[in-house]
């Protein structure tokens, strides 16, 4: 079993940046994928980053590539997502999830093969 929290959450202007951070407890050895979720009001959750452990590979949505980067700190058990150049678009609640059975970075961004998810961190973009 592995339980993740997230922070780094705020409010921010349209074109800065966010960082958020999501520690990773318990069974992390066993982890092959972490991704970045997140969900508006209203709208369906969208898988916005994922990390592919075997060869450190990621994928992003189109919606946020050359804006966001997704990156670990494995000795710290940290999973990490920058955010630049933000867009009122982007607001939402941003939850990170690990996976013990994604099997590639194309999977990475499938909520269907995440089992443990945090609480989220809500992000908002204002104009």
């Amino acid at each position: 079993q592995v339980q993740l929290v997230e922070s780094g959450g705020g409010s921010v202007q349209a074109g800065g940046s966010l960082r958020l951070s999501c520690a990773t407890f318990g069974y992390t050895y066993s982890v092959v994928c972490m991704g970045w979720f997140r969900q508006a009001p209203g709208k369906e959750r969208e898988g916005v980053a994922g990390l592919y452990f075997g060869g450190s590979s990621t994928d992003y949505a189109d919606s946020v590539k050359g804006r966001f980067t997704i990156s670990q700190d494995r000795a710290k058990n940290t999973l990490y997502l920058q955010m630049n150049s933000l867009k009122p678009e982007d607001t939402a609640m941003y939850y990170c999830a690990a996976s013990f059975s994604c099997s590639s970075r194309l999977h990475a961004r499938s909520q269907y093969d995440y089992k443990y998810w945090g609480q989220g961190t809500q992000v908002t973009v204002s104009a």
